[in-house]
């Protein structure tokens, strides 16, 4: 049963003790009035997911956390209001349950499926501003604070926006939670989530063996008497940065059964490296919660400044509560990340670390694309996995930016996409993000360095359930 949520308590700051913190890219409303109506109209709306599933998240974080599973995390740089549609959920839930059947077979780990979804419509900006052709407007932050047409009237800060956030989220989560439990995520349609990728390529080529291997051994399951209603479904779970202090405080809610507060817009929310300043209002906020909470962490912080944050956000150590999302850059993971693994572990907490090997290899080509390199991506994620190798630790998971699209927006991959190929199919309303094929790749070779023998699990896994899925 869902337990009931009800409006904010004491234990959560108000909006002005936040705001009396020296809040970092936050909007700039003009109408003050205007805001304080939305933030009403919000708090009056339905929570979007439940306490107890942020619960049942936390525990399988914990298992993470513990070496006994392995956390996915992807989706879209920046949700757009115009991309909430059946056909773009479809593929972005599609191409995250490819790679976790990828990584959950080949490398019998259970893995914990999160989008980068349903709420990631805010992004911190280098810039307040962005000029072009001599005019100088707002920079887009995302479709929760402005429109990303370049025009005076679409940059202006609009507090209105808020509500169509909410009204997206709503819709994505409502979809997804019907196609995951409504069978679309049915272990024996593993064939059928990959039919619309072209097959071009070796990776397709790969996947449709392993698609072999699974009917075969749900086929012998089966035969042995294994109830195949339990193949139908699959746990997902939503997460986005939590940046925008008026939208998450407005949708924060207290468990009348524990009398502790969730944020519920969504299962996990996140502190950017731009705003988890130890004394700012992101953590002043998060720290309050019983949601996991992420917190990236960039190539110049220090392991005094992680275990400072680890004990604000998780002073009771609690397995599960907290992720740590590591955005080092390929030619700086090895170095920066060891000193932050080892400050953390040796206070005798166990968080879920995780790789973001997306933020820390971005350039900018000649022709004035933003892109990534595959070749970069996995030589970050080979780094962390090495470190890990290294210190005797658990690499808990990959939090991915990527798309179900056939998008050309990162160069290279078993397609060879080259900085002229770009121009094709660039779509991404901020950030580069990787096509199918990538994240399929990449999930072969995740799945690869789980399996090596290199990585020694330490608790590994003894019975198989479909929900690993």
């Amino acid at each position: 049963m869902a337990r009931i949520l009800t409006g904010v308590s004491e234990q959560i700051p108000t909006l002005e003790q936040l705001q009396n913190l020296n809040p970092r890219q936050q909007p700039t409303y003009a109408d003050a009035d205007a805001l304080t109506r939305v933030m009403d109209e919000l708090r009056r709306r339905p929570p979007l997911v439940f306490a107890g599933e942020c619960d049942e998240l936390r525990t399988k974080l914990a298992a993470a956390a513990a070496g006994e599973a392995f956390m996915l995390q992807g989706g879209d740089c920046a949700e757009t209001f115009e991309t909430v549609t059946a056909s773009n959920i479809r593929g972005t839930l599609g191409v995250l349950l490819l790679m976790a059947v990828v990584l959950t077979f080949a490398a019998q780990v259970p893995v914990v499926k999160v989008g980068r979804l349903a709420g990631q419509y805010a992004k911190p900006r280098s810039n307040d501003n962005e000029t072009r052709a001599g005019v100088t407007l707002p920079a887009y932050r995302g479709d929760a604070v402005n429109g990303l047409e370049f025009t005076p009237e679409s940059r202006v800060h609009n507090p209105q926006r808020l509500v169509e956030t909410y009204n997206h989220s709503a819709a994505t989560l409502n979809l997804i939670r019907a196609f995951v439990k409504g069978g679309f995520a049915d272990l024996r349609s593993v064939h059928s989530w990959n039919r619309d990728f072209v097959r071009s390529s070796g990776v397709e080529e790969r996947y449709e063996a392993l698609a072999d291997e699974i009917e075969r051994a749900l086929a012998f399951m089966v035969a042995c008497g294994v109830d195949n209603d339990a193949f139908r479904t699959v746990d997902f779970y939503s997460s986005h940065e939590a940046l925008l202090l008026a939208y998450e405080h407005a949708l924060t809610r207290i468990d009348q059964r524990t009398d502790t507060p969730y944020n519920v817009s969504a299962h996990m929310v996140w502190i950017g490296e731009r705003t988890r300043q130890l004394d700012g209002p992101h953590i002043a906020y998060a720290r309050q919660l019983r949601n996991p909470i992420g917190i990236k962490l960039g190539p110049n912080t220090t392991g005094a400044e992680a275990v400072a944050l680890a004990e604000a956000v998780d002073p009771d150590r609690e397995p599960g509560r907290l992720t740590f999302i590591t955005r080092m850059g390929a030619s700086r993971v090895r170095e920066a990340l060891p000193p932050i693994i080892e400050a953390v572990e040796a206070t005798g907490r166990k968080v879920v670390w995780v790789c973001d090997p997306m933020h820390g290899n971005t350039f900018e080509t000649a022709n004035g694309y933003k892109t990534r390199a595959f070749s970069q991506v996995v030589e970050e994620m080979n780094g962390f996995f090495d470190v890990h190798e290294a210190l005797g630790t658990w690499p808990g998971g990959v939090h991915m930016e990527l798309t179900g699209d056939d998008v050309t927006e990162c160069v290279g991959g078993v397609e060879e996409l080259a900085e002229a190929d770009l121009a094709n199919r660039y779509e991404t309303a901020c950030d580069p993000r990787l096509n199918r094929s990538q994240s399929l790749e990449l999930a072969f070779q995740i799945a690869q360095r789980l399996t090596d023998g290199r990585i020694r699990r330490t608790n590994p896994v003894q019975e198989f359930r479909h929900e690993d899925f």
